[in-house]
Protein backbone atom coordinates (compact mmCIF):
# COMPACT_ATOMS: atom_id res chain seq x y z
CA UNK A 1 0.00 0.00 0.00
CA UNK A 2 1.23 3.62 -1.27
CA UNK A 3 0.77 5.49 2.36
CA UNK A 4 2.05 8.60 0.65
CA UNK A 5 -1.64 8.80 -0.56
CA UNK A 6 -2.48 9.25 2.38
CA UNK A 7 -2.85 12.96 3.64
CA UNK A 8 0.15 14.11 5.56
CA UNK A 9 2.20 10.26 4.30
CA UNK A 10 2.40 7.75 6.86
CA UNK A 11 2.61 10.25 10.12
CA UNK A 12 -0.80 11.69 9.46
CA UNK A 13 -2.79 9.23 7.66
CA UNK A 14 -2.79 6.01 10.04
CA UNK A 15 -4.99 6.76 13.21
CA UNK A 16 -5.05 4.01 16.01
CA UNK A 17 -8.28 3.89 17.64
CA UNK A 18 -9.64 1.55 20.26
CA UNK A 19 -13.38 1.50 21.44
CA UNK A 20 -13.96 -0.48 24.26
CA UNK A 21 -17.87 -0.10 25.19
CA UNK A 22 -21.36 0.76 23.64
CA UNK A 23 -21.04 4.23 25.04
CA UNK A 24 -17.67 4.67 23.50
CA UNK A 25 -19.03 3.72 20.17
CA UNK A 26 -21.99 6.19 20.48
CA UNK A 27 -19.55 9.23 21.36
CA UNK A 28 -17.92 8.44 18.34
CA UNK A 29 -20.10 7.19 15.96
CA UNK A 30 -21.69 9.43 13.13
CA UNK A 31 -24.74 7.65 11.45
CA UNK A 32 -25.63 10.75 9.64
CA UNK A 33 -22.07 10.08 7.50
CA UNK A 34 -22.79 8.10 4.11
CA UNK A 35 -21.32 4.91 5.02
CA UNK A 36 -20.71 5.42 8.46
CA UNK A 37 -18.31 7.59 10.20
CA UNK A 38 -16.44 8.33 12.97
CA UNK A 39 -14.98 11.10 15.01
CA UNK A 40 -11.59 10.44 16.77
CA UNK A 41 -10.26 12.49 18.97
CA UNK A 42 -6.78 14.16 17.66
CA UNK A 43 -4.28 16.98 17.53
CA UNK A 44 -3.20 15.67 14.27
CA UNK A 45 -3.82 18.16 11.81
CA UNK A 46 -5.99 17.31 8.83
CA UNK A 47 -7.86 18.84 5.70
CA UNK A 48 -10.96 18.13 4.79
CA UNK A 49 -11.12 15.18 1.96
CA UNK A 50 -7.97 13.94 3.29
CA UNK A 51 -7.33 10.33 3.19
CA UNK A 52 -6.91 8.14 6.27
CA UNK A 53 -6.00 4.84 7.45
CA UNK A 54 -7.50 3.20 10.68
CA UNK A 55 -6.09 0.49 12.70
CA UNK A 56 -9.44 -0.29 14.87
CA UNK A 57 -9.54 -2.49 17.89
CA UNK A 58 -13.11 -3.01 18.37
CA UNK A 59 -14.85 -4.55 21.37
CA UNK A 60 -15.66 -8.25 20.81
CA UNK A 61 -13.56 -8.39 17.98
CA UNK A 62 -10.54 -10.74 18.11
CA UNK A 63 -7.96 -8.69 15.25
CA UNK A 64 -7.66 -5.28 14.91
CA UNK A 65 -9.38 -4.03 11.45
CA UNK A 66 -7.95 -1.77 8.96
CA UNK A 67 -10.30 1.07 7.20
CA UNK A 68 -9.86 3.51 4.89
CA UNK A 69 -11.80 6.74 4.59
CA UNK A 70 -11.60 10.38 4.36
CA UNK A 71 -11.73 13.81 6.48
CA UNK A 72 -15.77 15.15 6.43
CA UNK A 73 -15.90 16.53 10.05
CA UNK A 74 -13.21 19.22 11.59
CA UNK A 75 -13.58 20.26 15.32
CA UNK A 76 -10.06 22.75 15.87
CA UNK A 77 -8.40 23.29 18.89
CA UNK A 78 -11.02 25.77 21.41
CA UNK A 79 -13.81 25.26 19.54
CA UNK A 80 -15.88 27.10 22.10
CA UNK A 81 -17.86 24.38 23.28
CA UNK A 82 -17.56 20.95 24.93
CA UNK A 83 -16.39 18.99 22.29
CA UNK A 84 -13.12 17.45 21.53
CA UNK A 85 -10.59 18.29 19.21
CA UNK A 86 -10.18 15.94 16.24
CA UNK A 87 -11.60 14.33 13.12
CA UNK A 88 -15.01 13.07 11.56
CA UNK A 89 -14.02 10.24 9.13
CA UNK A 90 -16.09 8.72 6.02
CA UNK A 91 -15.77 5.26 6.32
CA UNK A 92 -15.02 3.90 2.70
CA UNK A 93 -18.61 2.14 1.37
CA UNK A 94 -16.32 -1.25 1.36
CA UNK A 95 -16.75 -0.72 4.91
CA UNK A 96 -20.65 -1.67 4.81
CA UNK A 97 -19.99 -4.92 7.30
CA UNK A 98 -18.55 -2.79 9.53
CA UNK A 99 -20.96 -0.01 9.90
CA UNK A 100 -23.51 -3.24 10.42
CA UNK A 101 -21.40 -4.13 13.31
CA UNK A 102 -21.91 -0.51 14.51
CA UNK A 103 -25.49 -0.35 14.22
CA UNK A 104 -25.85 -3.46 15.94
CA UNK A 105 -24.06 -2.42 19.25
CA UNK A 106 -25.78 0.46 19.38
CA UNK A 107 -29.18 -0.90 18.70
CA UNK A 108 -31.63 0.85 21.13
CA UNK A 109 -29.25 4.10 21.54
CA UNK A 110 -29.52 5.16 17.94
CA UNK A 111 -32.21 7.21 18.86
CA UNK A 112 -31.21 8.72 21.78
CA UNK A 113 -30.98 12.44 22.92
CA UNK A 114 -27.73 11.80 24.52
CA UNK A 115 -24.99 14.19 23.06
CA UNK A 116 -22.29 12.45 20.85
CA UNK A 117 -18.96 14.03 19.54
CA UNK A 118 -19.94 15.61 17.25
CA UNK A 119 -23.72 16.87 17.82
Amino acid sequence: MNMDAFGGGVRNGILNLTIKDQQALYAMYMPFVQNGGLFIATRKTYALGDEVFILLDLMGEPERIPLTGKVVWITPKGAGDSRSEGVGIQLNEKHADIQGKFETHLAGLMESDKPTNTM
